[in-house]
């Protein structure tokens, strides 16, 4: 048993038992002032218990992503090779970070533009390269934008191609869990590296383009269909879906 869990705290000793568990790492369970055995490695430990342990390597744990620095010092190396934070685009993007072929987590974001994670990821993997699967083409842009005001124009972008990303999960559709192995296979595949500037170049929606967009506004909603315009706007990348039919409310009640 190469880790310990030495600390005082029981929300560290819970968090740091279940990750371990998760990830199929044995470990002991030491009391703090207890003599830690020849074959530990690694203690992981509260904030406040870190000072009174005599151990040279120690890691504090504040949240689940302690695992990461766990498992870097553990193979005896301070950062992965390759490291990749992928995602599966679509009115739910699916995320995950991809470290040397091994999945170190996953997220389920709110809307396209939920990008927020996606920076905090970047700086707490500086290494990081951006996958992004080539299909979902409105939300794909939209998060694109996003991260471009965010990033610049010229930042690299690694587009995938996303066929046969989404499995089938217990043979029916369960969207939360699909667009997160998504993004896991997407972080698995090659792609081709191009600046964000040259992904959000859209083209002028045609009139089908515009109608699907409507057809969806009502599917979404239960009986609104948003303007035209607004449809426009979607397809663009410059509004959600959500956004315009949430417009399309506001016109029906200022009426």
């Amino acid at each position: 048993m190469r880790v310990a869990i030495v600390t005082s705290d029981a929300r560290v000793y819970y968090l740091a038992t279940k990750v371990l568990k998760e990830y199929h790492i044995p470990f002991h369970s030491i009391r703090v002032g207890d003599r830690i055995p020849f074959d530990v490695e690694v203690v992981l430990t509260s904030e406040g218990d870190y000072d009174k342990i005599d151990f040279p390597v120690k890691i504090i744990v504040r949240n689940e992503n302690f695992i990461d620095e766990l498992l870097a010092k553990l193979e005896g190396r301070e950062r992965f090779k390759r490291i990749y934070i992928a995602i599966d685009p679509g009115e739910r993007p699916g995320l995950s970070v991809v470290a040397d072929n091994r999945v170190i987590e996953v997220h389920h974001l709110k809307s396209p533009r939920d990008v927020e994670i996606i920076l905090d990821l970047l700086e707490k993997y500086p290494s990081a390269k951006i996958k992004i699967g080539h299909g979902a083409k409105r939300q794909r842009v939209l998060m694109l934008k996003a991260l471009a005001n965010l990033l610049g124009y010229d930042y690299p972008i690694i587009v995938v191609n996303e066929s046969r990303t989404t499995p089938k999960v217990g043979g029916i559709d369960v969207s939360q869990v699909q667009d997160i192995v998504a993004a896991i296979n997407i972080g698995l595949r090659e792609g081709r590296e191009v600046p964000i500037g040259e992904l959000i170049e859209v083209k002028e929606p045609t009139k089908r383009e515009i109608e699907d967009i409507k057809r969806r506004s009502r599917e979404l909603s239960g009986n609104i269909t948003i303007s035209s315009k607004l449809a426009r706007e979607v397809a663009l990348g410059n509004l959600t879906l959500d956004e315009a039919i949430d417009r399309q409310k506001k016109r029906r009640r200022s009426r």
